[in-house]
């Protein structure tokens, strides 16, 4: 029997963690680099997720991957405090910064405001718009 190539547009969720799996023991092993998830939740009344980010910390650094707010509470001070206890804790797993990427119709400008500078855009991605990739040092003498 010889490998064969195949592509889908709906990959199985097993072998997506297989690939993954594969992927962090050879990082591990190669490179001493190991991935830890992190993710911190608005929650409402009832216990309900209601907004906040996924993103995951390795090789000293935090990579946010999802963050969203619904609408009616943007700009109350919820995103400010759901980044800022994600770079607490990642702080605490010893990363020196923290990065991640947007598009110009999101919140570039937020994340700008919370000290995060860009390191990269592509233009037209999508077509009229840009795809930002933003970096932030954290500050390890104000521990």
């Amino acid at each position: 029997m010889s490998p064969r190539i195949e592509a889908t547009d709906n990959p199985a969720p097993a072998d997506v963690a297989s690939l993954l799996d594969g992927l962090r023991a050879f990082n591990l092993q190669a490179g001493g680099i190991s991935i830890e998830p992190l993710a911190v939740w608005l929650r409402g009344e009832a216990g309900e997720m209601i907004g906040g980010l996924t993103g995951r910390t390795g090789a000293g650094w935090l990579f946010i991957e999802f963050f969203w707010l619904p609408e009616e509470l943007r700009g109350r001070g919820f995103g400010s405090e759901l980044i800022r206890r994600a770079e607490d804790i990642a702080k605490e797993r010893g990363c020196v910064g923290a990065w991640l990427d947007t598009f110009s119709f999101q919140a570039p400008g937020f994340y700008e405001r919370h000290g995060y500078e860009s390191f990269g855009v592509i233009e037209d991605y999508p077509p009229g718009s840009r795809r930002y990739f933003l970096q932030k040092r954290f500050d390890r003498s104000a521990g």
